[in-house]
């Protein structure tokens, strides 16, 4: 029998808002819904901001549901103004064609797109909304929705409040194509759940609204939380800013590494919200991890099991044997030269092409580990220099042939954390 997805989500901390849990639990538990989650081809990437509702649809999909990744390209060509401060520069069907097919890769990672009954599809709403008259709209649509009730909405009102920002009827008519939307796929493929970042809450009751009154029937809403780390922050970012699915706009390493480097107050939430684990799994390992949280062992299950559903495993291992050696939890002159060529991605790294040996000082300045070599000297003699994990302790110490790593490479490390590699002669 199909599961309560409510609950499910309830407990794992994803939920925000329903419409009508009680009655939704129940239908559930009595038959197979199908629920969608809108995805917008601004971009050619999903990041780690789009997790929660991509979880939200893996979640449905495993209670048996039925799930529909909507493709925005119609309403992607205007653009949902909800949380926008001005308009978004229009894009050309093309761009959007193009966009979704890379989302659609993405999320084929974490849905099943052939798995019977409930097997996730990927509508694109370019196809009916393009072929509805402008006057059959306003006729049979815009007629449901007074306009103070449209002005009313938050996002809108700051817009038209604003003098130098305000809103144009093509922003304003986004929440009426969202209901179209929910409204079409509620008659043609019995979907009657819409799920959305909580921002998307007036959009989706817009929806209800709209099946409510145009068809007498029965639809709900569901809300996921607005993920905030313990510092208050809003979950998803980097130093670098956003973390995406695509390596090549986020690398497995750095995408990896986002996960490592997850707040100990935060890593039982992200546990719930972005993994699979049981929730008595994640008790027990969050306990192993608050006797010893200098063994990150909480993070490091969360990177593996993320990097792995999104890029591989084999990625995933490199990504991680990669943490290791620079974490000083592997040695490096055990990396192979393919671990070495991730690492050479990941942090700075020279080319010399001087016979061997150089003194160390010259590939400490050449991989910018110093200034000079007179700061080198000083480093050497702080004790804070190491070639190949072992420390420099004589400031003639050179690099010699034997030093060499696969590849031609030698590790420098200056201090705890300044990581650096020099390949020789390629």
């Amino acid at each position: 029998m199909p599961g309560n997805l409510c609950e499910i989500m309830s407990k794992r901390g994803l939920m925000e808002w329903c419409s009508n849990a009680e009655e939704l639990g129940a239908k559930m538990e009595s038959e197979m819904v199908t629920g969608y989650v809108g995805f917008d081809p601004s971009a050619d990437s999903l990041h780690v901001g789009n997790m929660v509702p991509i979880m939200g649809l893996a979640w449905l999909q495993r209670s048996g549901h039925k799930p529909i990744s909507l493709a925005g390209g119609g309403t992607g060509l205007i653009g949902d103004p909800s949380g926008k401060t001005k308009e978004r520069q229009l894009l050309s069907v093309d761009l959007v064609a193009y966009n979704m097919e890379c989302i659609k890769k993405q999320l084929s990672r974490f849905l099943d797109f052939d798995c019977g009954e409930n097997s996730a599809i990927m509508p694109n709403n370019h196809d009916w909304l393009t072929k509805i008259s402008f006057i059959e709209f306003l006729r049979d649509t815009g007629k449901y929705f007074p306009v103070n009730t449209l002005i009313n909405r938050e996002y809108i009102r700051s817009r038209i409040d604003d003098p130098d920002r305000g809103i144009t009827y093509t922003e304003m008519s986004y929440i009426l194509l969202q209901a179209y939307d929910f409204c079409h796929m509620f008659e043609t493929m019995n979907c009657s759940l819409q799920m959305g970042g909580n921002d998307q809450q007036g959009n989706i009751i817009g929806g209800i609204d709209l099946i409510r009154r145009k068809t007498g029937g029965r639809a709900y809403g569901l809300t996921f939380q607005l993920l905030l780390t313990a510092a208050g922050t809003k979950f998803g970012k980097s130093e670098e800013g956003a973390v995406y699915l695509d390596p090549e706009k986020t690398s497995p390493y750095k995408f990896y590494q986002f996960w490592i480097n997850a707040d100990d107050r935060d890593i039982e939430r992200l546990h719930k919200i972005y993994s699979f684990a049981d929730l008595e799994d994640i008790a027990e390992l969050t306990a192993r991890h608050a006797s010893h949280p200098e063994k990150r062992e909480a993070q490091k299950a969360l990177a593996w099991d993320m990097t792995v559903r999104v890029h591989g495993e084999d990625k995933a291992a490199r990504a991680r044997d990669a943490s290791a050696v620079l974490f000083g939890e592997r040695d490096v002159r055990s990396a192979d030269e393919t671990l070495l060529d991730t690492l050479a991605a990941e942090i700075p790294t020279c080319d010399i092409a001087s016979p061997l040996p150089i003194p160390v000082i010259e590939g400490l300045v050449a991989s910018g580990g110093v200034a000079g070599k007179g700061e080198g000297r000083r480093k050497i003699r702080e004790g804070g220099v190491y070639l190949n994990g072992e420390r420099v302790s004589d400031e003639t110490k050179t690099i010699a042939q034997a030093d060499l790593l696969p590849g031609g490479y030698a590790q420098i490390r200056v201090g705890k954390k300044d990581f650096r590699l020099i390949r020789f002669n390629r």
